[in-house]
């Protein structure tokens, strides 16, 4: 059973030498790609932590670095770490004050949430420079039949793209894993359960929740970087706001945030979701997708807490 994970893992490496064609590896990367924005959400909504405003870091990671390259010429190398520090600062904005003064439950959700919805509405302000509602297109850097431009992050080749996020995805598995092994995760446990017990044994809670909180929005605005400069498009709405970080909530409970490949799952389900939904809908209903989401989001914590792999790994685990 130990190898099992192992011979997974090579047939998704060498799944796009077989040539599956351009539309099926598309959909591998968006799978990996988002699979790493679930579990970036799940490292802290699995500890107690639940956060509406992950579409605030999305946003961030997405535009600071397209607004760097169109603007400044900085390439994304250098406008990465920009954004990772802005995501920084208002992470620790956000969470300090928060832990600080014991805001939990669903306080910090409505905290988050309005952090979210704020940063959406100031990429559409600021529409001189984020393009507004209509989005922003990073300049491009490719030339005649050029197949990539590492300096600025941009691959033609789709089989790049795929083993650059792949190796990204492992990262945020691996990550997952070291915290779900940490100390951090059993303190956070403790605090979810009980604060002033947990502060009572010696555990800065302030500090614990804020290191998590911290790591997640760093990864998740990785995960923005990669979604821009896959898609070489972002809007608001794609990449900000309530809709976006409901997304990330929904795929992570979905396939189960208790579980490392639980939020990968989730992202395979949510893209057949709207997938099916594209085909057999298309764009008729603004906002179908989101009301499925939050109706099925419900049905998934009343009838299955514990996600899609979760829930199948439990009964596979009593036979």
């Amino acid at each position: 059973m130990r190898t099992l994970p192992w011979i997974g893992l090579a047939a998704l490496a060498v799944a796009p030498l077989i040539g599956i064609g351009n539309y099926p590896l598309h959909m591998l990367i968006q799978v990996l790609l988002w699979g790493f924005v679930y579990t970036s959400w799940s490292i802290m909504g699995r500890l107690g932590m639940v956060s509406f405003g992950h579409g605030a870091f999305l946003g961030i990671g997405a535009y600071i670095v397209v607004m760097c390259w169109n603007e400044f010429g900085l390439t994304p190398w250098i406008g990465l770490p920009i954004a990772l520090a802005i995501t920084a600062v208002v992470a620790f904005l956000i969470g300090y004050p928060c832990f600080r003064f014991k805001i939990v439950g669903h306080y910090f959700a409505l905290v988050t949430l309005a952090l979210s919805e704020i940063t959406r509405l100031l990429i559409v302000a600021l529409r001189d420079h984020t393009g507004g509602s209509l989005g922003i297109t990073p300049k491009p850097a490719l030339v005649g039949d050029a197949t990539g431009s590492l300096a600025a992050l941009q691959f033609s080749n789709k089989l790049l793209w795929f083993y650059a996020v792949l190796v990204c995805w492992l990262i945020a598995l691996w990550i997952w894993r070291s915290v779900d092994r940490s100390m951090s995760r059993l303190a956070l446990e403790a605090i979810s359960e009980e604060e002033d017990a947990s502060a009572s044994i010696g555990i800065d809670v302030s500090r614990t929740k804020l290191q998590v909180t911290m790591l997640s929005a760093a990864m998740t605005c990785v995960g923005g970087v990669l979604y821009a400069q896959y898609q070489l498009y972002v809007n608001p709405e794609t990449v900000s706001g309530i809709g976006i970080s409901l997304q990330m909530v929904f795929g992570s409970i979905a396939g189960g945030m208790y579980v490392m490949l639980g939020p990968t799952v989730g992202a395979v389900f949510l893209l057949a979701l709207s997938e099916t939904l594209r085909i057999l809908v298309g764009n008729q209903f603004h906002g179908l997708d989101l009301l499925i989401y939050g109706a099925l989001l419900i049905l998934f914590i009343i009838y299955l807490p514990k996600g899609i792999l979760g829930t199948v790994l439990e009964r596979l685990g009593r036979k």
